[in-house]
C-alpha cells in the first residue's frame, strides 16, 4: 500500500457505461514499448512490458503490464498509485498479483511520473477517461479473460488517489467486476471542506505534492487560490470537487467492494468509507470493511495482511473461487502499546459478521459544565494543535495517542470543556460520538473544533484518540443556534476510572479559522452519545512472546557463559600476543577470509583488509551478499575466520577474548521486558553481566541516547524510535571504545532516523569509534566520516566519504516545469554534453571532457529551459553504484 506527499509517502492509485465512441481507442506510441523479464526468488518469473499510451486528448500515459506463468487467459487488475507518486510505487504489489495469476496493468496518472497532462484530481474527462481506455486496451490482450468481446474480467485496486479513481471508474463503466480501494474518499469536497471549514494544511500539501498550482487544471488552480486566500470554501469550490468524487456516481457502483480505511487519518477519516459502504450496499453489492491501524497520519499500514486480503477478494470475485475465505464483513485493528521484544505495535483484530456502521450500540454519557464564553483570537493564533498533516511517514501524532501519550494542545481562554464522571467500567467506543450544544457568537459566523478526550484519573493526562477533531461552521450564530455535533469515528478503549471530556476550541493548526476576533459562548444541550458496536468481538490476545522465550534465553545465556569461559581460558593461552604498535587503534583487519560452509573455493569474505581510527564513524557498505554481516560476526567473536586476523586495540579477536569488553554491539535489536521502565531494563541487563554498577556509566549512555523522561515509563509505551534508542543505549553501557551497529535505523521514520544519526555522531565525538552497517546511503553520507565498500566478499574501496563521492561530472538541472522531449534532445546534442536524461526534478546532464557548468547554463538559457537550480549530482548513491557495478 502506498501513500505519497511532498517528499513523504502518502496515497499510492471512469469510464462511462457501454462502449467507447470511435476514435477514443488507445494509441501505443511507436517505439515506446519495452519488454523485460523480472527475476523472482520463487517461480514463476514475472514478465513486464512498458508502454506509453496516447489518450484521446493527446495526453501520454506511461504504463507497465505484468504477467507470469504459462500462456492462457486470466483476470486482470488495474493497480493505481498514490498522489505525488508514479507507477513504480506499486511495482512490487503488481508483481505479486501477477505471480498469483493475474494480468496487471499499472500506470502513472496525469501529471505524475513520465505521464503528461494536467492534474485533474480524478476528473471524469481526464483521469477517469484514461482508466476506461486502459480497460479497452486490456480487452485486446491475449492473456486477459473476457466476459464478452470488449469486456475483460477486471478489478481495480489502489490507495487514496488511486482508490478514488477505482470507485469513479466503476461508477462510469460497468465492465469493472470487483474493487479493493483503500484509504480513500467518498466526497473530496467533504474531505477538504468538512462542515464548511477549509482543511488548509492538507489542501496546501495536495498542491505541493502535485508540483505547484500550475501543474493542475486551471479551474482547480483558480479554485485553490480563491479558497486559500479567503479561508472559506464557496459553493463553486464544493461543486468542482464533488464532480470529481465517487459520491457523484455512487448510485451506479454495484460491484463487490473491499473497503480498507485508516484509523490514523485526518485527511480521509473513517466516515468517508462509511458513506461509500452505505452507498454501494444500497445498490445490492457485497461490501466488506477493514479499519487498519495506520493512515495518512502514520501508524502501521499492515501492508502484508491487507495485500493478502485484496488477493483473496479478487480470487473470489474475479477468478470465481467461491471457497476462498475473504475475511469477516467487518474487521478493526486494535492497538495496545508496543511489544518491546520485537519493537512492533501490539495489534489485535476484532471482527463482526456484519458492518456495524458508526452509530450502533449507543450509550449515553452524562456531561457536566456551565455555559462558557471564550475567544477566537485575532489572526486565529496561537492555534490549538491536534493532527499534524504530512507526518504520515514518521508515524505522526496519532500513533502516540494510540499508545496513551497525550500530544494535543488547547490554549486557555480559547476553548470550552465539559466532563463526564469517572467511568465505573471499561468502555470501548467504536464509531462516531454525538452531542448537541448551543452556540452564540459575537460575529455572524463561528467556526469551532469539537473533540472528545480520554482523561486519566489524575486529570492531567488527556489523550485525543487518533488526534481527530470535527470542525464546524455555524452561520447566523449571533442569536444563538443549536448545533448537532458528529465527532470523528474512532475505535478507542476508555479504561475504568477515566473520564470523557468534550472540548470545543476556537482554533486548530490544521484548519482555517476566521482571522477577525470574536467571542463564542457554548452551552450543553444533550449528553454525549457514544457508539459501542456490541457485535464486534476481539480475538483472544496471545501470551507475550517473552513469556516463552525468557526461560529458554536464561538457560542459553548460562550455557554460553560456561562455553565462553572455557574458550576465554584457551584463547588466553593460544591467541597471538598483543601488538603494542596497535594499542591505540580501535580496529585493524588484515587478510580476513571466511569460506562458506562445505565449500573450498566460495568465499563470504576474501582477503579483506582495512583500518579504523579513533573518532571515526565508519560506514560498512555493500549489496546483499557482500559479506558485511559475516565480517561483523567475526569482529564480534561470534564466528572464527578461516584466514587473516582482526585486532582491536592491538589484541587478536577470538570468541571470548577479553578485549571484547571494550566492544559494544547492536545487531538484531534487544529484547526488553515490556512491563519494566527503560531504566529498569538497562539496570537489569547490566546486572546480568556481573560487572560493577559504577562501570555501567548508565547516565552518560542515556544522555547520549537522548531518551529523557521516557526512561521512567514502561517500555510497552515506547515508540519504535524510542525502543531503538534504548537498544543503542544498552549497547553503549560501559561506554565501549568501539561501538558496532548493524542496520540501527531499520523500521524508523525520518525524524527517528535523524535522531539516531545524532546519537552516533555524539558518541564518536568523545574520541570513541562507531562502525555502522546500513543500506540507507543518504543517511550514511550524512553520518559517516569514512567508508568501507565491499562487494562479493572483497574490499572495493576505503577512505573518507568526501574522497569516495568526489565532485563528479554529472549535473542535476532543476527546472520549474517539465522539459519536453524535443528540448531534451537539443540539450543532449549540445557541445560538451555527453548525455541528457529527463528526471522528475528536471534534467540529469553528464558532461564530457570539453564541457563546463558555465557553458551548459548559457546554452540552457538560450534554449529557454526554465532553469531554477544547477548542482553536482554525484552523491554517495552514484559513487556506490559505480563502485559495485551491476551487483546491486
Amino acid at each position: 500500500m502506498d501513500l505519497r506527499l511532498p517528499g513523504l509517502r502518502w496515497f499510492r492509485s471512469l469510464r462511462p457505461r457501454g462502449a467507447l465512441a470511435a476514435g477514443a481507442a488507445v494509441v501505443v506510441l511507436a517505439g515506446a514499448g519495452t519488454y523485460g523479464v523480472i527475476a523472482s526468488d520463487e517461480p514463476p518469473s514475472v514478465r513486464r512490458a512498458d508502454r506509453v499510451m496516447t489518450m484521446g486528448d493527446g495526453v501520454r500515459i506511461d504504463t507497465s503490464y505484468f504477467t507470469a506463468g504459462p500462456a492462457g487467459r486470466r483476470p486482470a487488475v488495474l493497480l493505481g498509485h498514490g498522489f505525488g507518486g508514479s507507477k513504480n510505487d506499486v511495482r512490487e504489489q503488481a508483481e505479486a498479483l501477477a505471480r498469483d495469476g493475474y494480468a496487471v496493468l499499472t500506470w502513472s496518472a496525469r501529471g505524475f511520473g513520465r505521464s503528461t497532462g494536467k492534474i485533474g484530481l480524478n476528473d471524469p474527462k481526464g483521469e477517469v477517461a484514461d482508466t476506461r481506455r486502459l480497460v479497452d486496451w486490456l480487452a485486446k490482450q491475449p492473456e486477459v479473460r473476457l466476459d464478452k468481446p470488449g469486456d475483460p474480467r477486471v478489478g481495480m485496486a489502489g490507495a487514496s488517489y488511486a482508490g478514488a479513481v477505482s470507485l469513479l471508474t466503476a461508477g462510469h463503466d460497468d465492465r469493472i467486476d470487483a474493487l479493493a480501494p483503500s484509504l480513500t474518499y467518498y466526497d473530496l469536497a467533504d474531505a477538504l471542506f468538512p462542515n464548511g471549514v477549509l482543511k488548509k494544511l492538507w489542501a496546501s500539501l495536495f498542491v505541493s505534492a502535485g508540483g505547484g498550482c500550475d501543474r493542475f487544471q486551471p479551474e482547480l488552480c483558480r479554485m485553490y487560490q480563491r479558497v486559500a486566500e479567503s479561508g472559506t470554501p464557496d459553493a463553486g469550490a464544493r461543486r468542482l470537487l464533488e464532480q470529481r468524487s465517487p459520491s457523484a456516481v455512487a448510485d451506479r457502483i454495484d460491484v463487490p467492494t473491499l473497503l480498507v480505511q485508516g484509523q490514523s487519518d485526518s485527511l480521509f477519516p473513517l466516515g468517508q468509507s462509511d458513506a461509500t459502504a452505505t452507498a454501494i450496499r444500497r445498490n445490492g453489492a457485497p461490501v466488506d470493511v477493514d479499519w487498519i491501524a495506520g493512515g495518512h497520519d502514520g501508524g502501521d499500514m499492515e501492508t502484508t495482511r491487507v495485500e493478502n486480503r485484496v488477493r483473496a477478494w479478487f480470487d473470489r470475485h474475479l477468478k470465481g473461487e467461491k471457497s476462498t475465505d475473504t475475511g469477516p464483513a467487518f474487521r478493526v485493528t486494535r492497538t495496545g502499546g508496543v511489544d518491546s521484544t520485537d519493537g512492533e505495535a501490539q495489534l489485535r483484530g476484532a471482527s463482526a459478521d456484519r458492518y456495524p456502521g458508526l452509530h450502533s450500540g449507543p450509550r449515553e454519557i452524562p456531561l457536566t459544565g456551565r455555559e462558557q464564553t471564550f475567544d477566537n483570537p485575532a489572526g486565529a493564533g496561537p492555534p490549538a494543535v491536534s493532527a499534524l498533516p504530512g507526518l504520515g511517514e514518521s508515524g505522526g501524532l496519532s500513533r502516540l495517542s494510540s499508545l496513551g501519550v497525550g500530544v494535543s494542545l488547547d490554549f486557555p481562554g480559547q476553548h470550552a470543556r465539559f466532563d463526564s464522571a469517572p467511568l465505573r467500567e471499561d468502555l470501548r467506543i467504536t464509531g462516531s460520538p454525538t452531542a448537541t450544544v448551543r452556540v452564540t457568537s459575537s460575529s455572524e459566523d463561528a467556526v469551532l473544533f469539537a473533540k472528545v478526550y480520554d482523561v486519566g484519573p489524575d486529570g492531567r493526562q488527556q489523550v485525543l484518540p487518533s488526534q481527530l477533531v470535527t470542525p464546524v461552521r455555524i452561520e447566523n450564530a449571533k442569536k444563538g443556534k443549536d448545533v448537532r455535533l458528529t465527532l470523528p469515528a474512532i475505535d478507542h478503549e476508555v479504561e475504568r476510572g477515566h473520564r470523557l471530556r468534550l472540548v470545543l476550541a476556537s482554533t486548530d493548526l490544521a484548519y482555517a479559522s476566521p482571522a477577525a476576533p470574536a467571542k463564542y459562548t457554548v452551552a450543553l444541550k444533550s449528553d454525549l452519545t457514544v457508539p459501542t458496536a456490541p457485535g464486534v468481538s476481539t480475538a483472544a490476545a496471545p501470551l507475550p512472546s517473552w513469556v516463552w522465550w525468557l526461560p529458554l534465553t536464561a538457560a542459553a545465556v548460562a550455557l554460553v557463559l560456561i562455553l565462553t569461559g572455557r574458550r576465554r581460558t584457551s584463547a588466553g593461552r593460544g591467541a597471538g600476543a598483543p601488538d603494542p604498535a596497535l594499542a591505540d587503534v580501535p580496529l585493524q583487519i588484515t587478510g580476513l577470509s571466511k569460506r562458506y560452509a562445505g565449500s573450498a573455493d566460495r568465499y563470504a569474505v576474501q582477503d579483506l583488509s582495512f583500518r579504523v581510527e579513533r573518532g571515526q564513524v565508519l560506514g560498512l557498505l555493500g549489496p546483499n551478499g557482500a559479506g558485511k554481516t559475516t565480517t561483523l560476526r567475526m569482529l564480534m567473536g561470534l564466528i572464527q575466520p578461516d584466514a587473516g586476523e582482526i585486532r582491536v586495540f592491538g589484541q587478536a579477536i577470538r570468541p571470548g577474548a577479553p578485549v571484547l569488553s571494550r566492544v559494544g554491539a547492536f545487531v538484531e535489536g534487544a529484547g526488553f521486558l515490556p512491563h519494566l521502565s527503560g531504566r529498569e531494563n538497562l539496570e537489569l541487563y547490566w546486572k546480568a553481566t556481573g560487572r560493577p554498577p559504577e562501570d555501567a556509566h548508565l547516565d552518560e549512555a542515556l544522555q547520549i541516547a537522548g531518551l529523557g523522561d521516557a526512561l521512567a515509563r514502561a517500555v510497552r509505551t515506547y515508540s519504535q524510535g524510542m525502543r531503538q534508542r534504548l537498544a543503542i543505549a544498552q549497547a553503549m553501557l560501559g561506554l565501549p571504545d568501539l561501538l558496532i551497529l548493524d542496520e540501527p535505523t531499520n523500521g524508523l521514520d525520518p525524524p527517528q532516523i535523524r535522531e539516531m544519526r545524532e546519537v552516533m555522531i555524539r558518541y564518536a565525538a568523545a574520541g570513541r569509534t562507531v562502525i555502522v552497517s546500513s543500506h540507507l546511503l543518504a543517511e550514511v553520507e550524512q553520518t559517516c566520516t569514512h567508508l568501507v565498500v565491499m562487494d562479493r566478499g572483497r574490499l572495493v574501496q576505503a577512505g573518507p566519504v568526501g574522497e569516495i563521492t568526489g565532485s563528479g561530472e554529472t549535473l542535476l538541472v532543476g527546472t520549474a516545469t517539465a522539459v519536453e522531449d524535443a528540448v531534451v534532445e537539443k540539450v543532449d546534442a549540445l557541445p560538451g554534453v555527453a548525455s541528457a536524461v529527463r528526471t522528475d526534478d528536471g534534467l540529469l546532464v553528464r558532461l564530457d571532457a570539453d564541457g563546463s557548468a558555465q557553458r551548459l547554463v548559457a546554452d540552457l538559457v538560450r534554449l529557454e529551459v526554465p532553469v531554477h537550480s544547477v548542482g553536482p549530482h554525484r552523491r554517495l548513491e552514484d559513487a556506490f553504484l559505480t563502485l559495485i557495478g551491476g551487483s546491486a
